[in-house]
């Protein structure tokens, strides 16, 4: 991708033994820069570090990765899609603190980007109340339209691939915790 880094930095690239998952093997010989680019077209945010023409990093950061500083310039983070440990080793505790810093800020931004493309996911299957005009034009079966309870109308949703086919199993249990809960 011919996209601009957001924010880089120099540091030795370390990967998890893959034999004994304990061991790190320096991935690069010497310190390399290692840069956060943001991907526009899948919005996406990635760690990527080349070592000359070799990508020793290429790591997409997902919500639920975290960064954890294991020493005063050494930090490390889980990627289970590379299914690897990457570790980082920096010059300073101050270039160790940004990378940090920067890491928690783009992961923040990968979970407002997930969410924001999983609602607008869900905008295309169910045309939301607030948009259909009131109860009228609602997708929803009759009787849960007095009730404003979303955990009615989710089972549809998930399971649309065959729409209501067993529609005892699916609706029973909610509507037990649903009449449960209005008494």
């Amino acid at each position: 991708s011919r996209e601009q880094p957001i924010f880089s930095t120099r540091a030795h690239v370390f990967q998890i033994d893959p034999n004994t998952k304990k061991n790190w093997v320096p991935t690069s010989k010497h310190a390399v820069t290692v840069s956060y680019f943001y991907d526009s077209t899948r919005n996406v945010y990635r760690i990527i570090s080349l070592d000359g023409s070799k990508a020793i990093i290429n790591s997409t950061i997902t919500p639920n990765m975290t960064f954890t500083k294991t020493s005063q310039k050494f930090g490390q983070w889980a990627d289970s899609r590379a299914n690897t440990v990457y570790g980082l080793g920096f010059s300073s505790e101050h270039h160790l603190s940004k990378f940090a810093d920067k890491f928690q800020e783009f992961k923040e931004a990968a979970r407002l980007a997930k969410e924001k493309s999983q609602e607008k996911m869900e905008l295309a299957s169910t045309p939301s109340q607030e948009s259909a005009g009131g109860d009228i034009q609602s997708p929803l079966t009759p009787e849960s339209i007095n009730g404003t309870d979303d955990e009615r109308a989710t089972p549809e949703v998930t399971q649309n691939s065959e729409p209501r086919a067993e529609p005892t199993q699916n609706a029973l249990p909610f509507t037990h915790r649903y009449r449960f809960h209005s008494h």
